[in-house]
């Protein structure tokens, strides 16, 4: 292949043929790199078929002799953010690029990152917009830094083997736990998670339509979406915290739990719910068979990533966010 794409922007969800190219794409790069090129959030975006678009989708095909489209060799996504906050708390926009493992040092992520960089959809972002290199791949610096794009922000994937033991973690008096109820407990638990994460860039925002796009996901388990509840006297009960779960179906068939989502409401914080939650999602997890234990955590939340590593996780991979120019520092591994 020469260094010429044929790049094709569409400001619009993809049809089922389009989706259907990115996930092979993605599959692609994924089994090269270990690590996926779109978070869960561009997936619910590109998979939404009603309602005004939010997504701009940038196709990098490989021409033919003949000079028509032939396979596809690279895409990129811009989702936008939520529009509806003041400035100083919108959602950032994002801008994620995945090319295909055969296809790499030929400037096709730099085409489409000017491309997109050049989107309507991106002008609305008003410096908002914010880049994605998942997992740590070399690739992600040296194209940051061709556009002049700084690290704003670290994402740590952190593994805990299974031959690591767990402290016991008790549940505080009166708080039990059972699993989610779709259709049941949605509008609850968007509530406290909107609480929990209220200064959460991502997972604070959610919506109905968000949580029924993960439902409907091949890896989601009400099982394995445990709430503690509390109970008072008079017999009610409240939702004060959460721990979603996920595993994920490897190659060779392994089988990798995730500890997805850890969440508690602000009323029942400090009384080390949290702690016990984590522990009780591992064990859930390791009750199902799976090979190891991974999650996500922002570097700069020193709390969180304190307690990991007293249950024995250890940092794996990196994602890094960039942002146009040096806006702010991060926290460094």
């Amino acid at each position: 292949m020469s260094n010429d794409v044929i790049i094709d922007l569409l400001e619009a969800t993809p049809s089922p043929e389009q989706l259907h190219g990115l996930q092979e794409l993605a599959a692609a790069a994924q089994a090269s790199d270990g690590a996926p090129p779109f978070g869960d959030q561009t997936w619910v975006e590109l998979g939404k078929s009603d309602g005004p678009s939010g997504v701009a989708v940038g196709y990098a095909w490989e021409p033919t002799p003949d000079g028509s489209r032939g396979r596809l060799v690279g895409a990129g996504v811009v989702v936008l953010g939520d529009s509806d906050q003041d400035a100083d708390d919108a959602a950032p926009h994002t801008l994620e690029l995945v090319v295909h493992p055969q296809c790499r040092e030929r400037g096709v992520a730099r085409q489409l990152g000017a491309t997109l960089s050049a989107s309507e959809l991106a002008a609305q972002s008003e410096g908002h917009l914010r880049a994605w290199a998942h997992g740590g791949h070399p690739g992600g610096p040296r194209l940051a830094a061709r556009f002049d794009w700084s690290p704003v922000r670290e994402l740590w994937q952190m593994q805990l083997d299974n031959s690591v033991g767990l402290p016991r973690r008790e549940l505080p008096n009166g708080v039990s736990l059972r699993s989610f109820r779709p259709g049941e407990d949605d509008h609850t638990w968007l509530r406290v998670n909107a609480e929990a994460f209220a200064d959460h860039p991502e997972q604070g925002r959610l919506t109905l339509e968000d949580l029924q796009a993960r439902m409907t996901e091949d890896w989601f388990s009400s099982e394995g979406f445990l709430l503690a509840w509390e109970h008072g006297s008079g017999g009610q009960e409240r939702l004060i915290g959460f721990h979603w779960t996920k595993i994920h179906q490897q190659p060779q068939g392994k089988r990798v739990g995730e500890v997805y989502v850890v969440g508690v409401a602000p009323a029942a914080q400090g009384r080390a719910l949290g702690a016990a939650l984590t522990v009780a999602g591992i064990e859930y997890l390791r009750q199902q068979g799976v090979d190891s234990v991974i999650l996500y955590v922002d570097a700069d939340n020193a709390a969180a990533a304190g307690l990991y590593k007293k249950l024995g996780f250890t940092i794996s991979t990196v994602d890094t966010q960039y942002a146009p120019g040096a806006e702010r520092g991060y926290a460094q591994s």
